[in-house]
This record gives structure tokens, sequence and C-alpha cells, in this order.
């Protein structure tokens, strides 16, 4: 089972040599090199020298590498993808998608294949939430919960409950097309348990990982989009008392006073196979 984590998607400016030089230790699962909102307007142009000389020098191991552009509309889009096309990205991000016409428009300017993700933070695009996910070159969505509850004029509140219908909706499209679903950033990056929170509800909601916008954010995302040691334990047990059942031809699998059936046991082997893949990083 071929399973990569997203736990922990840390935002960098792709204009800050320290930054970028810094990411390259951090333990995150993957890096946004943000040539949108983290870059000023007069420095967009020299950001794609910038951003391609570091990944040029590599050094950013097995994290996922994605380059966010400036929007197709705004007089940076294309040439970020003319820069940074060949850079050696692992995806593209686009920023404000409303449609799949958006992420096609992209896809004839990368004329490679890269994979594409969208940034879900407008309400047309939440709207069209599935359409997008079936583009057949895009692969995860980004939840750009600022960008949207600006939009929406709702308000910031813990439970986000505001932000509901959003949230799963992108989880929807996201899982009936197979791509991946990456939360929004929580904004109080000094705020631990205020993060951890949000980070639990996403997980539960069904998200993949969390954005961030600190690095001081890192170690709390990891663990909480994690599987745990209690529920790696009982995959394991769910995985022998069903395969001990199916052996022996008799009954159905019980453990801890639940029936075990097919399903639970692949919900089971890819908490096994994510654990696996953590382990390996």
């Amino acid at each position: 089972m071929d399973i990569r984590p997203y736990r922990s998607v840390l935002y960098i400016p792709g204009s800050k040599d320290r930054a970028l030089e810094k990411a390259r230790d951090l333990p995150v699962d993957a890096i946004i090199f943000d040539l949108e909102d983290a870059v000023t307007p007069d420095a967009k142009v020299e950001a794609r020298s910038t951003l391609a000389q570091a990944l040029a020098a590599g050094g950013f191991g097995e994290r996922v590498k994605i380059i966010r552009i400036n929007g197709l509309d705004t007089e940076w889009g294309a040439g970020d993808v003319a820069a940074l096309r060949d850079a050696g990205a692992d995806v593209f991000l686009l920023p404000k998608v409303n449609s799949a016409d958006d992420v096609q428009a992209l896809s004839d300017l990368l004329g490679n294949g890269t994979p594409i993700w969208a940034m879900m933070e407008t309400p047309l695009g939440i709207l069209n939430a599935a359409a997008i996910a079936a583009h057949p070159q895009l692969t995860g969505f980004v939840a750009g919960t600022n960008d949207l509850a600006k939009e929406l004029n709702c308000r910031s509140r813990a439970d986000r409950l505001p932000m509901q219908m959003a949230l799963q909706t992108i989880l929807m499209a996201a899982r009936a097309y197979g791509v991946i679903a990456i939360d929004g950033v929580y904004n109080q990056f000094k705020d631990e348990i205020g993060l951890r929170a949000e980070c639990e509800q996403g997980r539960d909601l069904g998200f993949d990982g969390k954005t961030l916008i600190h690095p001081a954010q890192v170690d709390v995302t990891n663990e909480v989009f994690a599987p745990s040691e209690a529920e790696i334990d009982l995959a394991r047990r769910q995985i022998a008392a069903y395969e001990e059942v199916q052996a022996s031809g008799q009954g159905v699998a019980v453990v801890d006073g639940k029936i075990v059936e097919n399903l639970h046991v692949e919900t089971a082997k890819k908490i096994l196979a994510m654990a696996s893949a953590i382990a390996a990083l």
C-alpha cells in the first residue's frame, strides 16, 4: 500500500534565502514555496530565481516540494510557471481556483504533466469542488480558510462552525476523486492549545494534514495527524482477529466487543501503512 504522509505542510516564502535554508532541516512532510501572499509585489520577479536556485541546490530530502504561484489572472502567474515549471517541484499549487477551467489553464502552461493542487478559498470554488477534483491532473486540495472567511463574511470561531459546510464539501469532493485534502492554517502560531484543538478537528473531519505558517506548529501537527500507539495496536489486533476467523471459516471477528468486518480491516491496513511511511521518513 503506497501511502505518503501529508501531516504538516509548511508555507515558506520563496523569496527568503534564510527561510529556504532552514526548511531543509524541518521535520515537515511537505513545503509550499510561496510566491503569492508571502512575497511583496516588488520582490515577485526576483523570487523566481531565488527559489529556482534553492531547488537546484536540493537538500529537501523526502519532503514534497510544492510551488504556489501567483494567480494566472495576475501579471506574475504565467511568468512564475515559465520560470519554474522545470525547476524540480513535485506539485504546482494554484490560488483561488474557481473552476476546472482554471486548473486546465495551468495544465496548458505547464505542458509537462506536473501534478496540480488547488487552493479552495472562494465560494465559487467550493461550489465547483467536485468538478475541480475530477480534473485528471488535479491531485490535491488546500483549504484557504483565511480568504474563504473573508469572502463569506463569517466570524472566526474556535469550533469553525461557519466554515463546516465548506470544509466538508472540500473533503467530499476530494474523497470522491481520490485527491489529497489539506486543512487551512491556524493563525495564532504561539497558541499550542488552540492549534492542537483545530488539528484534532481537522483530523476527525478527515483531512490528511494541515497547512502551517510557522515552524513552531510542526511538532503538534505531526503528532495529531499521525496514528497513535493505541490506534496502531487496535489495527494490528483487528487484522489478526479477522484473518484468524477467515482461516477457520467460522463466526465473525470481534475485537474489544465490536464486530470487525472487511471495511474495518481496510482501514486498519491504511493505519499501519501510514505508520510505516512516517517511520521511514
